[in-house]
């Protein structure tokens, strides 16, 4: 297992921490209410108050706030866009993501072009070379196989069911438990269920398909989304009488 370094603590240790465990993603889209860096971090705050095991945020700014303010592993991001790669798509926006506190950096790895033309094998040797770590976003298992491959120190389902086009697996109701078995039964590096987690018991059943720790992002930090999912339910039991 690799001994790089974040600060003092190894890769081993920064999985052993996130190891069984809950990621929370504190993130929220342009226009939202919660689009606040200091909302995000007093959610981050309250994350790990809960017992959240490790932190998920996008964008320079928040990154550096939680990272400033909450003592957990963070997996960083930068969102450039909202089409194709978007997520830390380039070796520069990694870097930056690294720079502003995060010791683990999400980016995309699926097999579609960066929009500079580079590699994902790149990012990850150059995210490695400052110490930090790499979780590879993908959305089938063979991008989750190469991103191994291409030294990802965490592999994550966050994609699955986003990415369109043929051979693409289609978006499950809940978790994809499929691909976090599939993965886990192929590569040696942590799978991170991520995506469409909505409850304790989804959460639970990705840990026993073999996910090495959860994120669960929208049913904990999305209070809009929370409210329009119980306010449907609510005027779906009205309509039925």
């Amino acid at each position: 297992m690799s001994t790089r370094q974040h600060g003092n603590v190894t890769a081993a240790g920064l999985r052993a921490a996130l190891r069984g465990g809950l990621v929370v993603s504190c993130q929220a889209p342009p226009g939202d209410p919660m689009r606040d860096t200091s909302a995000m971090v007093r959610m981050a705050q309250s994350a790990s108050a809960g017992g959240a095991v490790g932190l998920r945020a996008n964008g320079l700014e928040d990154v550096r706030a939680i990272a400033g303010s909450v003592g957990l592993p963070l997996i960083g991001l930068w969102k450039d866009g909202d089409e194709g790669v978007y997520i830390t798509p380039t070796v520069r926006h990694a870097l930056a993501v690294r720079e502003a506190g995060a010791g683990i950096v999400a980016a995309d790895a699926t097999d579609r072009p960066r929009p500079d033309g580079s590699r994902f094998a790149e990012l990850v040797e150059a995210v490695h070379a400052t110490g930090g770590l790499v979780m590879a976003d993908v959305s089938t298992e063979a991008e989750g196989v190469a991103a191994a491959a291409a030294g990802a120190d965490l592999v994550g389902t966050t994609l699955a069911g986003y990415v369109p086009g043929p051979g693409r697996r289609p978006r499950t109701e809940g978790p994809d438990l499929e691909l976090v078995a599939r993965l886990a039964g192929r590569i040696d590096v942590p799978v991170v269920a991520e995506g469409r987690i909505g409850t304790p018991e989804e959460a639970a059943a990705a840990l026993a398909a073999g996910a090495h720790c959860v994120v669960v992002g929208t049913a904990i930090t999305a209070p809009t989304a929370i409210t329009r999912r119980f306010a449907a339910g609510l005027a779906a039991a009205a309509a039925r009488g």
